[in-house]
């Protein structure tokens, strides 16, 4: 069956532009197109579609308006944002992503990138992805209870003394975003373990991510610097472009950099990252595979527990927005626990400790 999309964006241009590519693939069927975000929301109350692909800056009602409108009227959509790569862009296709959008595609504002092989590819891989997502619900992923739950946890989990040296290493893509804010704020200050994170993002939307998350969490958040030494109590997010590796020494690991081509078709790739730490100095990896398609993290997971002492969290299904490396994770026998996402902090600190 045919995925049914709309089109909203205020562009003529841009609007055939994306219809042309959508109509390359027979998985999708061009169902309705808009001008801006009155008109879309007109359409979504009458008809129903399996993804919107949606524009940010249009007149009438933006990108960021139709997303609240959908959730003030508890209309449940699946949404790829078309978002342009400025830091303001980057800041708002985080808005979106927070008010439900599930993923985006960086559109250049040089029409003729747009028409790349490259851009068409990674346009219909991410509007399938999209398309077969879990229907987004109107739940915030952070919400203050939550963090309450999870200090009165972190006291119980003081008195225990859990021993090694340790280190967190979590996989992200489709709806990533915002279910790392249903983890990264969860973590304690004092976490016992430094943490290193991958989510498929392209560059220049990865710092804005670090600092949401920041802005949210006790830990420290940042996009990951070449040769920065790892401390426990910080999550350290791959910049977007590059593979992000862990290297060591008797006294110290560092972040360090590669640019290899892609790998599982992303950059970066969560392979490197877990493979990097085969050697490292840690007594024991904490794997955490969260919702996205494909299947990074399973090649890399099952090489490094080849090796060393690895712990593998998967995020359970239903509460995935897109089953794709979990599921990988989960099918190649390397998972030990498959969990909610609303418990996947909890098990993070249970297995690491607090200082």
């Amino acid at each position: 069956m045919k995925k049914n999309i709309l089109v909203v964006d205020d562009s003529a241009l841009m609007r055939m532009v994306m219809c042309d590519i959508i109509k390359t693939d027979e998985r999708f069927n061009l169902a309705g197109k808009a001008q801006n975000g009155k008109e879309a929301l007109d359409l979504l109350m009458k008809n129903k579609y399996d993804a919107v692909v949606l524009d940010v800056n249009m007149p009438v009602m933006g990108g960021l308006e139709l997303l609240r409108e959908l959730q003030t009227r508890k209309i449940p959509v699946r949404v790829m944002m078309a978002s342009t790569d400025t830091r303001d862009g980057a800041k708002v296709t985080m808005d979106a992503l927070e008010l439900g959008a599930i993923d985006f595609v960086h559109k250049s504002g040089n029409i003729k990138n747009n028409r790349t092989e490259e851009f068409q590819k990674n346009f219909l891989e991410t509007l399938y992805a999209v398309s077969t997502s879990r229907e987004p619900t109107f739940g915030r992923s952070f919400n203050l209870e939550s963090i309450k739950a999870s200090k009165k946890f972190v006291s119980m989990v003081r008195k225990h003394n859990i021993i090694g040296n340790k280190i967190v290493a979590i996989a992200s893509s489709t709806g990533g975003p915002k279910a790392l804010q249903a983890v990264i704020p969860k973590l304690p200050k004092d976490l016992n373990a430094p943490v290193v994170l991958v989510q498929h993002m392209p560059v220049g939307f990865t710092k804005s991510l670090a600092e949401r998350l920041d802005s949210l969490s006790e830990v420290t958040v940042s996009e990951a610097r070449e040769g920065e030494i790892l401390q426990k109590g910080h999550v350290y997010l791959s910049k977007g472009g590059m593979h992000m590796n862990v290297t060591s020494d008797q006294k110290k690991s560092c972040i360090h950099y590669s640019n290899e081509p892609s790998r599982e078709g992303v950059k970066p790739c969560a392979n490197y990252m877990y493979e990097s730490l085969i050697n490292s100095p840690f007594d024991q990896v904490v794997c955490v595979v969260l919702t996205g398609m494909g299947m990074d993290g399973t090649e890399g997971i099952r090489n490094l527990k080849a090796k060393k002492q690895t712990f593998v969290i998967a995020q359970q299904e239903n509460t995935c927005a897109v089953y794709g490396m979990p599921k990988s994770v989960v099918k190649a026998g390397v998972a030990n626990q498959i969990v909610e996402l609303d418990n996947v902090a909890q098990e993070i600190i249970m297995n690491v400790g607090v200082k």
